[in-house]
């Protein structure tokens, strides 16, 4: 029996198989039911089924996207899942170009190119203006945050505990380069001994289980090694001393704990910083991430390989990292002193 409307069916019957190819392939549903949703927005913006697709369509389309303000990320990624698409009913593992070419005398083909899809430069598409905070920053900040622990036990106040905490969130955020939902998923087993830190005992590496995924490949994890000693002291003494003092009723792991017992979520940390950094004064575009951002850059300053960075971080592209890099105009300034003068002293043994 033909087929009413053979070209809805088909339509559907390709969207039908990339959803099981994708399932396959176990990917996020949300990412999978994202992406079917931006195949739809291009059936109905082009006016075509997938057989009649053009580049110029995709042109087009790409063009409405920018003029009405969209993200780089959202275009590169709206691309990607279009691409994809292409890719799987191009393929002749699943034959639909020779089903479409029997059906429709046409066959459908990649629309999406290098010359008209967004080049993928970083796997960072974030604020610019989240800039690394300077030493004299960090200090001050991780200092206020201290001196709200003793405030709080000298007025006699239930918040000391809770400020303690918070106050270790922040250095560990800093002395590991942590994500807020890095930090929050860390549990008391995160940590161990590395042979290359003996004395650091146990918190030599953090195995962060909660890093950022390829879209739709869910969290991935790292190993960070300890750079920053003091860190691991703090980390310790709250482990040690503060921790087992708050409620934990349901018996979790988790490292940073609430009042009522349950894990600590990312939007107390940032509320809490953006209460600080209001007391201190500082510069309102600062979020926790910056704290991530000032790791990279002061290591850099102080000479650690930017490759160790990049792997610390879990960054795929180096690019990105640079990204997150905003050394000092000190620090800047005394490189290109350490240039010259090796220029300088080139040119002199030549002369000689």
């Amino acid at each position: 029996m033909a087929l009413l409307h053979p070209e809805d069916a088909v339509l559907e019957a390709m969207l039908d198989g990339w959803l099981k190819q994708q399932k396959a392939r176990r990917l996020d549903s949300s990412t999978i039911k994202d992406r079917r949703s931006v195949i739809s927005r291009f059936v109905d913006f082009s006016g075509e089924y997938p057989w009649n697709w053009t580049a110029g369509q995709v042109d087009d389309w790409s063009a409405t996207l920018v003029m009405e303000g969209g993200k780089a990320s959202t275009l590169r990624s709206y691309q990607g899942a279009l691409r994809l698409f292409c890719d799987y009913i191009t393929s002749p593992h699943y034959g639909w170009a020779a089903q479409c070419e029997a059906l429709f005398g046409t066959h459908p083909v990649q629309v999406c190119h290098e010359w008209n899809t967004a080049a993928h430069l970083t796997d960072y598409e974030g604020d610019p203006d989240r800039r690394p905070m300077t030493r004299e920053e960090i200090q001050a900040f991780l200092d206020h945050a201290d001196d709200q622990v003793e405030r709080a036990v000298r007025l006699g106040r239930k918040g000391a505990l809770a400020a303690y905490r918070d106050a270790t969130v922040f250095k560990t955020i800093y002395g590991w380069g942590l994500r807020c939902v890095e930090s929050c998923g860390l549990d008391t087993t995160d940590f161990y001994r590395n042979p290359a830190a003996p004395e650091l005992g146990r918190y030599g590496n953090a195995n962060v289980r909660w890093g950022k995924g390829s879209r739709g490949s869910g969290p991935r994890r790292r190993m960070v090694a300890s750079v920053m000693p003091w860190a691991v002291d703090a980390l310790e003494d709250y482990l040690i001393n503060i921790r087992p003092r708050f409620r934990n009723p349901y018996d979790l792991k988790a490292v940073w704990l609430t009042e009522r017992g349950g894990r600590l979520q990312p939007r107390h940390i940032e509320a809490r910083f953006a209460a600080y950094r209001d007391e201190l004064g500082m510069d309102t575009d600062l979020v926790p991430h910056c704290l991530r951002h000032s790791y990279v850059t002061h290591l850099v300053e102080d000479g650690v390989d930017p490759k160790f960075v990049q792997d610390q971080l879990g960054h795929r592209f180096a690019s990105t990292t640079a990204i997150y890099t905003g050394v000092s105009t000190d620090f800047m300034n005394t490189m290109m002193r350490k240039a010259l003068d090796r220029a300088f002293e080139h040119e002199e043994r030549e002369r000689k």
